[in-house]
């Protein structure tokens, strides 16, 4: 019927929707992931919802520093560290 579908309640479930998409994109779940569960491609869903991931560059980068982090302590054996805790490598 015309007058339900353009009534307020008709609004509900797209603003519904819309709103667990922009959630899911602000608490960082890859936008593949969000375009898979919401049916988009990630082109639309990157168009229609960009502002969603704003913001986040600071976390990005701290997952790239993590992931690109040099551990430069040594590899301990699966008998410990050489020569033993009390004695040199």
């Amino acid at each position: 019927m015309p007058a339900e579908a353009a009534s307020p309640l008709a609004e509900t479930p797209y603003a519904l929707r819309h709103a667990a998409v922009s959630t899911w994109l602000s608490a960082g779940v890859p936008p593949a992931q969000v375009a898979e569960w919401a049916g988009h491609s990630v082109a639309v869903l990157l168009r229609v919802y960009a502002k969603c991931v704003a913001g986040q560059e600071e976390e990005a980068k701290r997952r790239i520093t993590e992931a690109t982090r040099v551990d430069l302590r040594p590899v301990e054996s699966e008998g410990g560290t050489a020569g033993g805790p009390d004695q040199p490598a």
